[in-house]
């Protein structure tokens, strides 16, 4: 799937519906299990990035820049398959996901459900954030 030819890459962004921030959002999912790891956002470098390199790289709204998944932490995310949603307003990565995908230190990010009513914690920590994160 990576290094997308470069003459495909206009039908490819024909293709996306970017938002008026220029951004589409995109949910990575674990190759063969199909465990949802993360949703997040990529603009149209992140893609060209993305399909390049396969390597995951997403737009961080928070900091306002392009980044690698697992560029601080280690946690990579190696595509394996890249899909556009029939209306073209969200993106599929399906990946390798090495380690854990969330800030928090859990496998995924959708660590939290609602349980008679409340919402609970129904993931535990993997790693602690502070590990992913020194240095």
């Amino acid at each position: 799937m990576p290094n997308a030819p470069a003459d495909a890459l206009p039908d490819i962004f024909e293709a996306v519906a970017f938002n008026a921030d220029g951004l589409v959002p995109v949910i990575a999912q674990q190759e063969g299990s199909g465990e949802i790891l993360m949703t997040a956002w990529m603009n149209r470098q992140a893609i060209e990035k993305t399909l390049e390199t396969g390597q995951v790289h997403y737009w961080s709204r928070s900091r306002g820049r392009l980044w690698r998944k697992g560029e601080r932490s280690g946690q990579t995310q190696t595509l394996i398959d890249f899909r556009i949603d029939c209306d073209g307003d969200a993106v599929l990565v399906i990946v390798e996901q090495k380690g854990v995908a969330c800030h928090t230190g859990r496998r995924h990010c959708f660590f939290r459900a609602v349980r008679g009513g409340k919402l609970e914690t129904v993931e535990d920590v993997l790693v602690d954030p502070e590990e992913l994160y020194k240095g």
